[in-house]
């Protein structure tokens, strides 16, 4: 018998994340996920009119290809993944993985290269597809969430099928206060920021993109941040986990980075002359996922959270920044990970991980859930 968690939720990436219409041709790329699961999302394809397109990847087999990927490898892959998502009209990628840490063995110099090479696709799929990105709950995730498997699984349904609708709208009123500001100060344990983020924009994230969501993002001006910010999260690139990261800015710069493994760490902000910059700022405020687990993905929403990026900026509200990297590193604002403020124009705008103003208070979580 099917879950009937597995039928709402791929009803609601088809039809809401997606939107998709007859006649339309969608990719679903899926790593380590449950057959039963890549079935329900076919049968929701079809049920819209539109056709399904399956590629089943395997993280351990992933793996030994780019333990061996040479240049020549990469191009063409990147040719022919390329040529597929030009048919495409959507997107969905689902990444399940029993082991978080599956590609930490990579030569970091494999990892650069292709992550190089590859990246006009994701750049097609971002710019041109309408696509949503999630992951699949695994035992290795609840372990890094410190929770049973059961447990976990539990929350993420809760998350993954959670009113976006709802949300969505009480996003409304912070996209548009975001929209207007020119200096953000963030201020933390180990943190005191400013950047202008005047121009840029703002755009709200409310189930159409990532699932989990919740987010409301913009981006410093290439060469406006100066100060330091610490992140009291683990964040997971590349295979490798790292902790403490702090990073020193100067004129929009990372002038010096350090962390549990502050060798790795630059070699990552030294993969091309981009990643020293920053391509996003991003405030987060979903109700239900108040703890780190290592996934990004869910991470970034923490309620009473905020992310700064190094790398690539987005096309919507991005500074122009261009790199093959993109790494959210999170701090988490709330009174119990030590506080923290975020001032737009002089306006303290959220303390410890609410929101004070009146149009605000909807996204704290008591309003949301």
């Amino acid at each position: 018998m099917t879950d009937p968690r597995y039928t709402k939720l791929a009803k609601l990436l088809v039809n809401y994340s997606c939107v998709l219409k007859k006649g339309e041709r969608i990719l679903l790329d899926m790593i380590d996920v449950p057959d039963e699961f890549t079935v329900e999302m076919i049968r929701a394809v079809r049920q819209a009119g539109a056709t399904p397109f399956v590629e089943t990847r395997h993280s351990r087999v992933g793996r030994e290809q780019l333990i061996g990927m040479t240049a020549a490898q990469a191009a063409d892959v990147r040719d022919l993944e390329l040529f597929r998502m030009k048919k495409m009209s959507a997107y969905v990628a689902i990444r399940g993985a029993d082991n978080m840490n599956e590609n930490s063995d990579v030569p970091s110099d494999r990892m650069k290269m292709y992550s190089k090479v590859i990246r006009p696709v994701l750049d097609y799929r971002v710019n041109q597809t309408r696509w949503c990105v999630l992951r699949w709950p695994t035992p290795s995730m609840a372990q890094a969430a410190g929770m049973s498997t059961e447990a976990f699984e539990n929350l993420y349904f809760d998350v993954c099928t959670m009113d976006y609708a709802k949300m969505a709208r009480a996003m409304t009123p912070l996209e548009k206060r975001m929209k207007k500001t020119d200096r953000v100060r963030l201020v933390a344990p180990g943190t005191d920021l400013t950047f202008s983020i005047k121009g840029i924009g703002a755009k709200k994230c409310e189930g159409t993109r990532n699932i989990p969501d919740g987010e409301v993002f913009s981006c410093p001006t290439l060469k406006s941040a100066n100060g330091v910010i610490t992140f009291n999260t683990p964040t997971l690139y590349s295979g490798t986990k790292f902790e403490g990261v702090k990073l020193e800015l100067k004129d929009g710069k990372v002038v010096h980075a350090t962390a549990n493994n502050t060798k790795r760490l630059n070699e990552i902000l030294d993969t091309d002359a981009g990643a020293r910059y920053i391509g996003e700022f991003s405030l987060g405020f979903n109700p239900y996922i108040k703890s780190p687990m290592c996934d990004i993905l869910f991470d970034e929403k923490i309620a009473g959270s905020l992310h700064f990026t190094p790398g690539q900026a987005y096309e919507d509200c991005g500074n122009g920044n261009k790199s093959a990297i993109h790494w959210d590193m999170v701090l988490i604002q709330r009174k119990e990970w030590g506080g923290g403020e975020v001032w737009f124009d002089g306006e303290l705008i959220r303390k410890d991980g609410l929101f004070l103003p009146k149009d605000l208070k909807p996204l704290n979580p008591e309003n949301l859930k």
